[in-house]
């Protein structure tokens, strides 16, 4: 019998067994995993992804049906994600370059190819030097601990994108929190970090949930003031802020006072992927040596790499594309305004239409499709509780009759749910 016994215990199927324990936790997970997304749905968040079946662009098609859904939710700004030039530099470079460089950077995954578009990214934003991640995100999870010691500081905008909060997490600095875009704050903040050793202020040049900009004048002035440097997270502002499309800090005229820039080339420039990080030459050395999602990420692919540097080529050839931005905003913000909705942000592609609940906002967002108009509710917890809103983003290839008829649409159906008297 005890032989039987031990049989039983060495094949795993005994009472009290590793398996048996190990079968009682995976099922003990799926109940809480269930319970918790059940949870979700029952507040109304939950967030369900459509499925394209065209290309990026103001037109799409959805594979559940529908065509020439007008699209209003993506961060393809400029429209250059189905821009002709910009497919046939990826087809080019994906030929030349082949798929991918199955490597780091540093053992055999750099080419002439990113150091070409290094090179002018820190041209195109009149910096020093410039280093590819594989995402904005990782550039924001690699700068803060990588530059910031326990003798530092970093002081951050308490509405910064998950990125740099994640990013700020993993360094040993002291941190500080100012509230959103407020100066007095902010000088308070400064004011009591002035025993560290260096002092950081980060800050996202556009706010992605809100679409309002960084009031990076007097954060500069603050910055001088108090011998801090500025950092700041350029995702929802390359491409098509300022004059010539720098961002946030050509648009405000502190481009000399802005120490870091950390940028995507996943929005504006092409839509693909990649993010980035200018700066001063040592820093982006410093990088290159210490920076952890750069050292232990696989190169970006050349066709990634060959869309980004055709879209800055043609920002870099003419402005007109960023500059077309301007009136088409105003456009959609007027006419919304004029309609009754409140509109977050100023001057600002990123247009959330304020509603508040969670609920309203998934159900107009979803009654705008049936009218043929694709755009998304946001809720907790990608924005605060009690503060949904449907995000509109403005691209440069959108025209006035699509505009239009996206206002109409919102107005119909912010009747019909009583959102709008």
């Amino acid at each position: 019998m005890w032989r039987r016994a031990a049989g039983r215990l060495l094949r795993g199927g005994g009472a009290g067994s590793p398996r048996s324990a190990s079968v009682a936790a995976a099922a003990e997970l799926r109940r809480r995993l269930e319970k918790e997304l059940e949870d979700i749905r029952c507040a109304g968040t939950w967030k369900s992804e459509r499925v394209i079946a065209s290309r990026q662009g103001p037109h799409l098609r959805l594979t559940a049906g529908g065509a020439g859904i007008l699209n209003f939710c993506a961060n393809n700004y400029l429209g250059l994600s189905s821009h002709p030039e910009v497919i046939r530099a990826a087809t080019e470079a994906l030929e030349k370059f082949g798929a991918g460089l199955s490597s780091v950077r540093f053992i055999c995954g750099t080419q002439s190819i990113h150091k070409d578009l290094e090179e002018k990214i820190a041209r195109f934003h009149q910096r020093e030097d410039a280093i590819l991640y594989a995402s904005c995100f990782d550039a924001n999870a690699g700068i803060f601990e990588a530059l910031l010691t326990p003798e530092d500081a970093v002081l951050s905008d308490e509405l910064n994108h998950a990125s740099i909060i994640d990013g700020i997490r993993l360094c040993k600095a002291n941190k500080y929190r100012y509230k959103h875009m407020d100066m007095q704050d902010l000088e308070a903040k400064l004011q009591d970090a002035q025993k560290h050793r260096l002092r950081l202020v980060a800050t996202d040049g556009a706010f992605s949930m809100d679409g309002d900009i960084a009031p990076l004048r007097e954060i500069c002035q603050l910055a001088q003031k108090y011998d801090a440097l500025v950092f700041i997270d350029e995702c929802h502002a390359t491409g098509f802020l300022g004059p010539n499309g720098r961002g946030t800090d050509e648009l405000l005229g502190v481009m000399d006072k802005v120490t870091i820039i950390n940028s995507t080339l996943g929005k504006a420039l092409g839509g693909a992927a990649g993010g980035y990080t200018t700066g001063p030459k040592p820093l982006i050395d410093l990088l290159r040596q210490r920076s952890r999602p750069y050292l232990f990420s696989n190169s970006l692919p050349p066709a990634v790499v060959g869309c980004a540097s055709k879209a800055l080529d043609l920002l870099m050839e003419s402005n007109a594309i960023a500059q077309s931005m301007a009136a088409k905003t105003q456009r959609f913000r007027s006419k919304m305004t004029a309609a009754g909705f409140t509109i977050s942000g100023k001057d600002h592609p990123i247009c959330p239409v304020m509603l508040g609940d969670a609920r309203l906002a998934a159900v107009m967002a979803e009654d705008m499709l049936n009218r043929g108009i694709y755009v998304i509710g946001f809720s907790y917890p990608v924005v605060p509780k009690g503060k949904a809103r449907i995000r509109v983003q403005i691209s440069a290839v959108h025209s006035d009759e699509d505009i239009d008829r996206c206002v109409e649409a919102f107005t119909e159906v912010g009747r019909k749910h009583g959102a709008l008297s």
